[in-house]
């Protein structure tokens, strides 16, 4: 696999796969830039070795083949801006401007290409009626499959080189993020953000120092036992906080109140703890929570042991023992992988927890250790609280992270591996 500081772009154009998937307002003015902060660095690298950049992207899930609010035509001002320069753009990414603007593009330039979820063949998935029957779908899957290897060849005609710089995506097996690669054998290669992204990844789960700390939070159990299994051969110890938590109280006999409890998942909480036993991991439970009476920022709360909640109350976040334990744990720690807060902090009554546990993170950081956060909430918890870069890595890739952490290979990431 080729790296992008040692790639010659003289005179190449580079079709880069970039995640500009973000948010717009009522006016259709992005609200969150950082998606398309992340992918400068590898698109400037590209246009100073010589070379013109063709972006593709997705935004939204689009129904149809065009609709308004979801053109990436909205993105452009905002990156013309940032580059010092007009981006070109192409009104339908299947089309003749495509074509045209692509094949004339001279070094230092940029297009972006309308975006490739309009059409049904960028994820492979065909867009039907609920009414269809299951021999419809059968048939139609069968077609867009087929019709989906004539988009990823045009896809692939764009470009001399193929770049992967949308770590987001990269769980996703679509024409943009995996097929297209296999066009450019020798011409394929990461970009600085998915280089990263993978390098913090394999540094934490494959070279992490110990001992290794694991924070996990959110509300269900449900979401995250997979990367807790995973996890067990890897980590010394797993701090387990927010909603999830009270399954594992409840399951071992503590009362628990309204707060939310997967009670399918009792038995699995309880095998969980005995496969840490026979891994010689330590998992740490809060031993105390701050119970509401209502599931409101303006509710009565009272702070109680985790497993003596009152009959009509919920556990919404740790309290300041269980902070005090976990910071310990933390302060001792080589690698912390944090995903998930603590409680539910988008309430500021319910916030305290998560905000505390990442100043830990943030302080084991400066003492020495390697930390990476991921995933939406702890990624928005870290920004919110002004410690994004107080940690040693924020992960942008929600999802491909997640799976990235369950052990499951990437799509996008083995198409440029391989």
């Amino acid at each position: 696999m080729k790296h992008i500081d040692s790639y010659d772009f003289t005179g190449k154009r580079a079709l880069i796969r970039v995640d500009f998937n973000v948010p717009l307002d009522d006016d259709l003015k992005i609200t969150d830039t950082t998606r398309i902060d992340a992918a400068l660095s590898t698109i400037r690298k590209v246009l100073s070795g010589g070379g013109s950049v063709v972006l593709m992207s997705h935004l939204g899930r689009p129904k149809k083949n065009f609709e308004n609010k979801l053109s990436l035509k909205h993105i452009v001002p905002y990156l013309s801006h940032v580059l010092g320069q007009e981006v070109k753009f192409a009104d339908d990414c299947m089309g003749e401007s495509a074509r045209t603007l692509s094949a004339g593009l001279k070094p230092g330039e940029v297009l972006l290409l309308e975006n490739l979820r309009y059409y049904e063949e960028e994820e492979g998935k065909p867009r039907l009626p609920e009414t269809a029957t299951e021999e419809e779908k059968k048939a139609a899957k069968t077609a867009t499959k087929e019709k989906q290897k004539d988009f990823t060849k045009q896809l692939s005609t764009y470009g001399d080189c193929y770049i992967n710089d949308a770590f987001g995506t990269a769980h996703r097996a679509h024409a943009s993020t995996a097929l297209v690669a296999k066009y450019f054998p020798e011409d394929k290669l990461f970009g600085y953000l998915m280089n990263a992204e993978v390098g913090s990844l394999n540094k934490v789960l494959r070279e992490g120092k110990k001992p290794f700390t694991a924070v996990l939070g959110g509300a269900k159990v449900s979401g995250k036992i997979q990367i807790i299994n995973h996890l067990l051969d890897k980590v010394d110890n797993l701090i387990i906080g927010g909603g999830m938590m009270f399954t594992f109280i409840r399951a071992q006999g503590g009362n628990v109140g309204k707060s939310l409890v997967e009670e399918d998942l009792l038995e699995l909480a309880i095998n969980t703890l005995e496969g840490a036993k026979m891994h010689g991991v330590n998992i740490i439970l809060p031993v105390d929570a701050v119970a509401a009476n209502a599931f409101a920022n303006d509710a009565d709360t009272k702070l109680v042991k985790s497993g003596e909640i009152p009959d009509g109350w919920m556990g919404l976040d740790i309290g300041p023992e269980s902070v005090a334990l976990f910071d310990k744990i933390l302060m001792n720690s080589q690698t912390i992988l944090w995903n998930g807060p603590m409680g539910v902090f988008e309430m500021p009554a319910f916030a305290e927890g998560t905000i505390q546990v990442a100043k830990s993170i943030a302080n084991a950081t400066q003492k020495g250790a390697f930390s990476l956060v991921g995933g939406g909430d702890s990624v928005a918890a870290v920004n919110k609280f002004k410690l994004a870069d107080k940690v040693s890595y924020v992960s942008t890739g929600g999802g491909a992270m997640l799976e990235f952490i369950e052990g499951k290979i990437l799509p996008g990431v083995a198409a440029i591996e391989e």
